[in-house]
């Protein structure tokens, strides 16, 4: 039995939180409980509030001191309680009592979920902004197995009676969502922002999984969160999964590289490993506490003002072919991705680029829109000893190498980079591998389309088999190029 939607004429297309609740309440089928720890009951006080909750809330509960919750769920291995890992336990625990407690012989019709949240809100002193974990686990079929929405949430309120309100609205969206709109998963992520201003929260981490997401691939989950300003920024690791940007960079040594990635070549690795050397050798930097960042930001992901979200997914899959770490951010400048960085760690950070790239962070119109001009971008970018670590650049024309000894900036902008260059904070890579300074991601990318011969060189070990196999950046094998023009 699928689950039956009931009263959908009842209820305009952005239902009220009332109706949302009321509409959860009065379906029969659904039947479930609701676990909130650190910021009051303040979801399901909406279900109770709305009417009818009786024949859906099984259970409501909070385990605020932290034995009763360590009784309850356990002992987290970090000793955390606002954690992802401390959100699954709820959900499993509180899912495997319902299918204890409520027989499913005598219950044939009821679909079971299980609603959690783990949440700190702003502090007395207003230095720690709050944050949280939400989520819920749930059926859409009683002979079905469970689909889950986990998400991580941070405030931006500065009072904690507001956050708490703005949990107790963002679940409501959360589990009206999973029961009426997890077809459009899309969708679903901009309907948890109903009823609250886009500034009041930032989403940073969300992930689906279960039979009804089967076909939903959470790394391009992430790209809709800051294609629709969730948030600034969201990280996913090789293994395709989203991952919480504070879980990889909190008091951690930062490593950026920027890029396109389209595709991922020999020269962009070289740029990594050959960077990565030098800044494990940096006085205070532990290569057991260093993390490396493959970042794109969304300006390269764009094609004709739109983003080209299959161009997105073949950058990604080969970036985490490759082991890596990948960044998808909104900055466009180089200080507000340090900035982004310096939220989470005081440790060493470095970002590796080339020739273009340092070029252009000498150039004045990106600074416009500060009342300080570029001399306030520059301290934000500079400010905790960062250093750029310089790829050379190869001029096709002339065969002459540049590197900071000998690159071009504007007129004005000679005595600025002159000091930041000999107060040690750009650094050129010495040991790079000349015989690959001609490989440009442009060209490859344009042999690939057009079905010429020799590019699988320029890429990485694994890269070009990979492209062919799945057919990435319109890829066509010579033979499909050769029956086409026929």
């Amino acid at each position: 039995m699928t689950l039956v939607l009931k009263g959908d004429k009842n209820f305009e297309n952005v239902p009220s939180l009332k109706s949302k609740a009321l509409r959860i309440n009065l379906n029969e089928d659904i039947y479930g409980t609701f676990a909130e720890i650190g910021a009051g009951q303040e979801t399901v006080r909406h279900f109770f509030r709305a009417g009818g909750a009786s024949g859906t809330i099984a259970k409501a509960m909070s385990a605020y001191d932290k034995s009763f919750s360590d009784a309850i769920y356990g002992i987290e291995d970090d000793g955390r309680y606002v954690t992802e890992a401390r959100l699954k336990k709820m959900l499993s625990h509180e899912m495997r009592l319902m299918e204890e407690r409520i027989p499913r012989d005598d219950n044939p019709n009821k679909i079971f979920f299980s609603y959690a949240n783990t949440v700190a809100t702003i502090d007395f002193a207003k230095k720690f902004k709050g944050h949280g974990w939400l989520g819920i686990r749930f059926q859409l079929d009683p002979n079905e197995d469970y689909n889950e929405i986990a998400l991580h949430i941070r405030f931006k309120q500065t009072e904690a009676r507001l956050q708490q309100e703005t949990l107790g609205i963002v679940g409501v969206n959360l589990i009206y969502g999973a029961f009426y709109k997890h077809h459009k998963p899309k969708k679903l992520l901009k309907y948890l922002y109903d009823h609250i201003d886009n500034d009041t929260i930032e989403i940073d981490t969300i992930n689906f999984s279960g039979p009804r997401f089967e076909e939903v691939d959470n790394r391009l989950m992430s790209l809709q969160l800051v294609k629709n300003n969730m948030t600034d920024a969201v990280m996913f690791g090789p293994d395709g999964n989203n991952i919480l940007p504070a879980s990889i960079l909190y008091k951690k040594n930062i490593l950026a590289l920027r890029g396109s990635f389209r595709p991922v070549t020999m020269v962009n690795m070289d740029m990594y490993k050959k960077s990565y050397d030098i800044f494990i050798r940096e006085n205070k930097v532990d290569i057991d506490n260093t993390v490396v960042v493959f970042e794109i930001t969304l300006s390269n992901l764009r094609a004709e003002g739109e983003i080209d979200e299959e161009d997105f997914m073949d950058r990604a899959r080969l970036l985490c072919s490759l082991g890596q770490t990948v960044m998808i951010s909104n900055f466009q400048e180089y200080y507000k991705l340090v900035e982004y960085f310096s939220e989470y760690t005081k440790e060493r950070m470095a970002l590796t680029m080339g020739v273009n790239n340092l070029v252009d962070i000498f150039d004045e119109k990106y600074y416009r829109h500060l009342s300080g001009g570029i001399l306030e971008a520059f301290g934000k970018l500079f400010y905790k000893d960062l250093k750029v670590y310089l790829y050379p650049m190869i001029d096709q024309e002339t065969g002459l190498t540049t590197t900071s000894n000998n690159l071009k900036v504007h007129p004005r902008m000679k005595e600025l980079y002159k000091f930041f260059k000999y107060n040690g904070k750009v650094v050129d890579i010495f040991d790079y591998d000349d015989s690959i300074l001609d490989i440009f991601s442009r060209e490859v990318l344009k042999s690939i389309a057009e079905g010429e011969e020799g590019w699988e060189h320029m890429l990485p070990k694994g890269i070009a088999e990979l492209i062919k196999e799945k057919g990435l950046f319109d890829y066509k094998s010579k033979k499909e190029i050769e029956e086409k023009q026929k």
